[in-house]
């Protein structure tokens, strides 16, 4: 509306219209991560996957960092999102696949195997392994998951003298009244409780490491089980030799006569090279093969949550895995594995 004067003292009103039309539009701030920060990002998991992958781990820190491979599988998804973000197509190529590798190396673990029908029909035998931690773990709490389990097998590291008697007087000489014992007051010490009765293998391979008894025993229905408590040394400094001699110097899983279990802290993951070489030598790891294989291990009772997996039970590749557990024992800071196990009915 607008005014004018025609004459004079005189005013009009004229009134106009004016369309307004079009659609203002606002430039979108889409947010863009530079290049740089994208490689950045991207460039320690692109090489922690060829270094897993390769299996290329040496000395004693990479070998450390090496069981940390699940964190870094999960935490390689930031850098996808950082490299999708930079819009630069090389950069997302290399974070997808270094992605990809992790993963693939890691989430297997959490699914396991399809069970066979073998496993029904085959003979139950369960395995128990505990850390007792210079013979601090509790011993009653041990002995109640012998109660509850039933194990045909109990190994045991880090076994003192003292943590003999306490097993004992908890109740374990009623239960296992069958034993191996190389027990020392310190963490070399090991010993092989057994619900069966048992013969020493002496000679079976060449201990490196901590003390590491064997054992063969027959069961009733005339199936033979050789045991080995395994405890290697850990990746410690000068040690990581003596850690790798260790691995490769366990038995391998036979394809024939009586079956093999190693059970025990092997102080390494199936993300070390040297651990995956020994299951490719005949086994299969008990956790990995039923979706168990990233429940840790290590440390426990602390205040951080467990964190790594390096206590397994392997056994020959003609035993089934049926159950896999792993539990808390109070003042250890290992926790403890039960497995179930199958074995193939003789015909």
């Amino acid at each position: 509306m607008a005014y004018c004067r025609s004459m004079p003292g005189d005013w009009v009103n004229i009134t106009t219209e004016t369309p307004v039309g079009g659609v203002i539009v606002t430039p979108s701030r889409r947010l863009r991560v530079p290049g740089k920060i994208a490689w950045l990002a991207v460039t320690p998991f692109a090489a922690w996957a060829v270094w897993r992958l390769g299996g290329l781990e040496r000395g004693s820190f990479p070998a450390q960092i090496m069981t940390a491979t699940p964190y870094a599988a999960a935490g390689s998804l930031l850098p996808v999102l950082l490299s999708v973000l930079s819009r630069k197509k090389a950069v997302t190529a290399v974070a997808l696949a270094a992605t990809a590798v992790l993963g693939a190396t890691v989430l297997p673990r959490a699914f396991g195997d399809a069970p066979t029908a073998q496993a029904a029909s085959g003979v139950p035998f369960t395995v128990m392994t505990s850390n007792l931690f210079f013979g601090r773990g509790d011993a009653r709490t041990v002995v109640d998951l012998v109660r509850r389990h039933r194990p045909d097998v109990l190994n045991t590291q880090e076994l003192t003298p003292a943590a003999v008697e306490d097993l004992d007087a908890a109740g374990l000489k009623e239960l296992m009244p069958y034993r191996y014992l190389q027990d020392e007051w310190s963490a070399a010490g090991s010993g092989i409780f057994s619900s069966h009765p048992i013969t020493r293998l002496d000679g079976l391979f060449q201990v490196i490491g901590h003390n590491m008894p064997a054992v063969k025993i027959t069961l009733a229905g005339g199936a033979q089980v050789e045991i080995v408590d395994v405890h290697t040394l850990p990746p410690l400094g000068r040690q990581v030799t003596q850690w790798t001699e260790g691995l490769r110097a366990l038995p391998p899983g036979p394809s024939s006569g009586p079956f093999r279990i190693l059970a025990g802290d092997f102080n390494a993951s199936l993300d070390h090279a040297e651990m995956r070489d020994l299951v490719a030598r005949g086994y299969r790891d008990a956790g990995d093969t039923v979706g168990g294989g990233l429940t840790p291990t290590w440390p426990a009772n602390k205040k951080l949550p467990p964190l790594i997996t390096i206590d397994h039970v392997l056994a020959d590749r003609r035993v089934s895995v049926l159950g896999y557990h792993v539990y808390t024992v109070p003042r250890t800071d290992h926790r403890t594995v039960v497995t179930e196990l199958s074995l193939p009915a003789a015909r």
